[in-house]
Formats: C-alpha cells, sequence, structure tokens
C-alpha cells in the first residue's frame, strides 16, 4: 500500500495545515498529514485546488501541477502529461468544475501508482470541501 493511501492522504499533503479530519496520531509520518479517513484527505485536495483557483488564479493542468509538484522535488512535465492524458485536456486549458473530479482522480493515481477509490467516495471528498 502506497504512503499517501496508507495515510489516507492520496494527495500527499505535506504536514502545515490543521486540516479537518486530521488523525489525531500524526506521529505516524514526519513529513506527510495522516487523515482519518480517504474522504477526508480527499477533502482537502478539493480545498487546495479551491485556493489554488481562487488565490493565485490557477485553473489549468499545468499551473495546478507546476505548484503541486514543482520541479524542484518532480518531474513535472511527466506529470503534467500523465494527468492531461486522464482528464482529457491540454495542458494550458482552462479547467472546468466538472474537470476537477478528473482531476483529483489523476492526481491521486499519479501519487500513489493507482487510485483506489470509486466515484462516489471522490465526490464524498469533493462534497465535503465545498459542503
Amino acid at each position: 500500500m502506497s504512503r499517501g493511501i496508507r495515510n489516507n492522504n492520496p494527495g500527499n499533503i505535506r504536514h502545515g495545515i490543521d486540516w479537518d479530519g486530521l488523525d489525531k496520531d500524526q506521529s505516524k509520518d514526519e513529513e506527510f498529514s495522516q487523515f482519518s479517513t480517504p474522504e477526508y484527505g480527499i477533502r482537502a485536495m478539493f480545498k487546495i485546488l479551491k485556493t489554488y483557483n481562487d488565490k493565485y488564479n490557477l485553473n489549468t493542468i499545468e499551473g495546478i501541477i507546476n505548484r503541486w509538484a514543482p520541479p524542484i522535488e518532480n518531474d513535472t512535465e511527466a506529470y503534467i502529461d500523465f494527468v492531461s492524458s486522464k482528464v482529457g485536456k491540454n495542458g494550458s486549458e482552462v479547467l472546468n468544475e466538472k474537470d476537477y473530479i478528473s482531476l483529483v482522480q489523476a492526481i491521486i493515481h499519479m501519487e500513489n501508482g493507482d487510485q483506489p477509490y470509486p466515484l462516489l467516495l471522490i465526490t464524498a471528498g469533493r462534497d465535503l470541501a465545498y459542503g
């Protein structure tokens, strides 16, 4: 089981924010947050993506992934190509609201080597993010 799936943090979000749904014991991983359920980890992903859009005007796969997985620690171009192929959009195309489910699924797949969650769980995470 990959680190992100094991931590209920399929986006591999680093420690730093006091997210809703964090596991009470954050000592299992020194680098990445651990959530009580995968829905809360997915919620955090949607919250971050909303912040990227609202605060930084990042609304393309290229813009989002360059911030999510910066070149200093990732093969960002390969990440963008992978996500673009999964979402079915060019990296520079502006995403619309319905693209974000596919985007989250693609990020989960890239981060973990698999995307094991059913659509219902992904949408439950989104719904937690947007109430």
